[in-house]
């Protein structure tokens, strides 16, 4: 059977995985902190018919250039694009925004610690700041039912406005988490990531002080995907895909032919 037909399969499946990655961008266009993800691909062992390098003569000449013929494509991983997306003003008292690097740190019903950018921040029946799925952030913040205002600075401190007091009330200073290798992080759905081997261990600090991202007030951040750099991407999966399914077309024709001389 010709290599050509195995070949342009693992094409095939090669660029359905690229389309599927813009699908999956183009989806979440509009989802807050999304970070846009990007297949990478590689290429499959190769069949030696002369080896690089071998004598071919006696004489102890040397093949300068071998025949090797590839076996096709891999999806080697599928990355995030961590740069930031721009941050989009929505006036709300806990839509935070993280400018620069870190995670908004989320106490999940199992106790365990997930990681987020989406600053779209609620309060719980008993004042506890939570997120949309009503996950308290770490450290634990609760706001009085009497506040009239609230207020974050860019370092994370959080102060209520109380009534018959002069001075705001202190609540407590959010904490962001960083990773030394963001790509390492899983993937759980709800913009929540979690921790791996590959991510590294959490590294929790003080927004501003080093290297720590700031937090920004009344903004969230928006997702970084570029819909014109998607369809451009879409489309040229779609023009490799279609050459892939020409190639398996020919081979089959080339196979007919064959078979019609024997």
């Amino acid at each position: 059977m010709f290599l050509s037909l195995d070949i342009a399969a693992s094409g095939l499946q090669a660029q359905q995985t690229s389309v599927d990655v813009v699908s999956n961008n183009l989806a979440n266009v509009s989802t807050t902190a999304y970070k846009r993800q990007i297949p990478e691909f590689r290429d499959l062992l190769y069949v030696n018919l002369k080896r690089v390098g071998t004598s071919s003569s006696d004489t102890g000449t040397i093949n300068p250039v071998g025949i090797q013929l590839g076996l096709g494509v891999q999806t080697a991983a599928i990355h995030r694009d961590l740069s930031q997306g721009t941050p989009n003003s929505t006036s709300g008292p806990l839509d935070l925004t993280i400018n620069g690097l870190g995670y908004f740190q989320v106490t999940m019903p199992d106790g365990s610690t997930s990681y987020t950018r989406d600053g779209t921040l609620q309060l719980s029946s008993t004042g506890e700041i939570v997120t949309a799925d009503g996950y308290p952030i770490v450290p634990n913040i609760t706001i009085p039912q009497n506040a009239i205002s609230i207020s974050i600075n860019a370092s994370g401190v959080v102060e209520a406005t109380i009534p018959n007091q002069v001075d705001p009330s202190n609540l407590g200073q959010i904490q962001l988490a960083t990773f030394i290798n963001g790509n390492g992080l899983q993937a759980l759905g709800s913009n929540l990531l979690a921790e791996t081997q590959a991510s590294g261990s959490p590294v929790v600090g003080t927004p501003g002080i080093d290297g720590v991202g700031t937090i920004e007030q009344g903004m969230l951040e928006t997702s970084n995907v570029n819909p014109v750099t998607e369809i451009t991407t879409l489309i040229t999966a779609q023009r490799a895909y279609e050459m892939n399914t020409k190639v398996i077309t020919a081979s089959d024709q080339m196979l007919q032919t064959l078979g019609q001389i024997g």
